[in-house]
């Protein structure tokens, strides 16, 4: 087949070994070394009428599924004929190894911003239709691998396929154990570009507002994403689902909340309830499924602990932050307010810190004191954190004027006046606390300590000269100034903006009698 292909096998490869050194699922790997400049290389060739045999296998289940289809007692939901063709074109897509030399240059690209991410380098002058060659890999399978570091390079590899499911689109859809290799210097290399699968701008986005509502427990929207994403046909009524929906959620959530769901357990779960209602599995998310559970199982075997949605969180984070359509703007806003649209200061630092540990992951450096801090303050106050900076913008603001109100209080019975004897514009100035006003100090309160590194502004003055870790977060934060000064000189000013304004609407509802329509909330 080489010589049919490429012509005399002495002309490309100045050795080659006799046998094959590997199976691939549809062909034999053989090692070589290139004429051209010795480099090493795997040769994969094609195995003798594997196209007639896939061919004929294929219509045989297709001819099954078509049976299966018309046999309405069985009351089979999925699509079975539709979920046959999905695979037979990505089959004969693998078929065609220049379409995977093509895939592997493009996720390559795609994947270029991930370190110690390792991309196969495919020779496309060396390749036809049944002759792939590509860049040889020493390593063994991450699954095996004892190393100190497969802890990191799994959720490297969590990154590198939410970068392609969430982000570039071009999905790599055979991430079993022999494509997912630990190099001998300690680097993830992902091989075998033939199985993929395109996932399109609407399905991204679905996936991560379906984890949104997750978070937050709001079954009816998860009703909803399951339209959107086809699982449900469209105008389904989801309302009979929502208690079902709501007993294996509650039951995935149980213990570690979304971030400790189990993937495989809960597409389990699922499954179960589809014979009783219209479920489908649309052909591009079944081969997404089962790459996301092959990942998670792999990754369980050496972490049993292993949670495929807190893997995911740190690249999710990053993408709602700094993703500027107005989609994920929405999502992001949910995912801080929630369905009952009450600002939570942690869900904000929550986001904050996961960008820092996703910046760790695809970097290659480990997350350090100090560093999250200073990542956090130019993300905020960078072009990419304009949303975000808008929605602590308001919170902020109502926290600063509840602060300077309590400090009037504070005052006031320091020096043995009761509250009632203030002038009656002044209390309309700066009207007692409420809980929300309470609860607005509290988040600033939190949002301070996360950006001083949850050192108390006192205990850093203090204690800044023996204390190295406060030290060296000052030193962090001072390096950065010149980059965050003009963003954080423009939201102070903001600020003192929105502060102005409350003041003046309170005056002059006082002085117009206008009801504060707050109170008649």
């Amino acid at each position: 087949i080489i010589r049919s292909e490429l012509g005399p096998v002495e002309s490309v490869f100045a050795e080659i070994t006799s046998e094959p050194v590997a199976a691939a699922s549809l062909g034999q790997v053989y090692k070589a070394k290139l004429k051209s400049d010795g480099t090493v290389v795997a040769v994969k060739v094609q195995r003798p009428y594997v196209l007639e045999t896939v061919a004929l296998d294929l219509y045989l289940v297709r001819l099954f599924g078509e049976t299966l289809k018309n046999l309405k007692f069985l009351q089979v939901k999925s699509d079975l004929v539709a979920l046959v063709d999905e695979f037979a074109g990505r089959f004969y897509s693998e078929l065609d190894y220049r379409l995977e030399c093509d895939n592997g240059l493009r996720i390559a690209e795609d994947l270029k911003g991930l370190a110690n991410i390792v991309i196969p380098k495919p020779y496309p002058e060396y390749t036809t239709k049944r002759v792939h060659t590509a860049q040889w890999i020493e390593g063994e399978k991450l699954s095996i691998s004892q190393a100190d570091n497969v802890g990191e390079l799994v959720s490297l590899g969590t990154v590198a396929y939410l970068t392609q499911l969430l982000g570039t689109g071009l999905f790599h859809a055979d991430p079993h154990p022999g494509n997912l290799i630990r190099t001998t210097d300690g680097q993830l290399a992902i091989l075998d570009f033939g199985l993929m699968t395109e996932i399109n701008d609407q399905q991204k986005y679905g996936f991560i507002e379906a984890i949104a509502h997750l978070v937050h427990r709001d079954y009816e929207k998860i009703g909803d994403d399951f339209v959107n994403l086809g699982f449900l046909p469209e105008g389904t009524d989801v309302k009979p689902l929502l208690p079902v929906l709501g007993r294996v959620f509650d039951m995935a959530l149980k213990g570690g909340g979304a971030k400790g769901i189990n993937f495989n357990q809960l597409a389990g779960d699922l499954a179960k309830i589809t014979y009783d209602f219209p479920f489908r599995i649309p052909p591009f998310l079944a081969l997404v499924i089962r790459a996301i559970g092959v990942l998670e199982g792999i990754a369980l075997v050496g972490n049993p602990d292993f949670a495929i949605i807190r893997a995911a969180y740190p690249y999710i984070s990053e993408r709602l932050l700094t993703d500027q359509s107005d989609r994920m703007k929405e999502t992001l806003r949910y995912l801080i307010y929630g369905k009952d649209d009450v600002f939570n200061v942690r869900r904000v630092i929550d986001l904050l810190e996961n960008v820092d540990t996703y910046t760790a992951v695809s970097t290659g450096q480990e997350s350090q004191d100090g560093k999250g801090i200073r990542e956090a303050l130019i993300f905020i106050f960078s072009s990419d954190g304009e949303f975000i900076r808008k929605l602590l913008l308001e919170e902020v603001a109502k926290s600063v004027d509840a602060l300077n109100r309590d400090a009037l209080y504070e005052l006031v019975r320091r020096i043995g006046i009761n509250n009632t004897q203030l002038p009656p514009l002044v209390q309309a100035a700066a009207p007692e606390l409420s809980d929300k006003d309470k609860q607005a100090i509290e988040n600033l309160e939190l949002l301070v300590n996360f950006t001083l590194g949850n050192l108390k502004l006192q205990e850093m003055v203090d204690d800044l000269v023996k204390d190295p870790r406060g030290q060296g977060m000052v030193s962090e934060v001072a390096d950065i100034l010149p980059e965050i000064a003009p963003g954080m000189q423009q939201f102070g000013i903001e600020i003192v903006s929105l502060l102005t304004q409350k003041l003046a609407s309170r005056v002059f509802r006082f002085s117009f009698g206008v009801a504060d329509p707050q109170k008649q909330l």
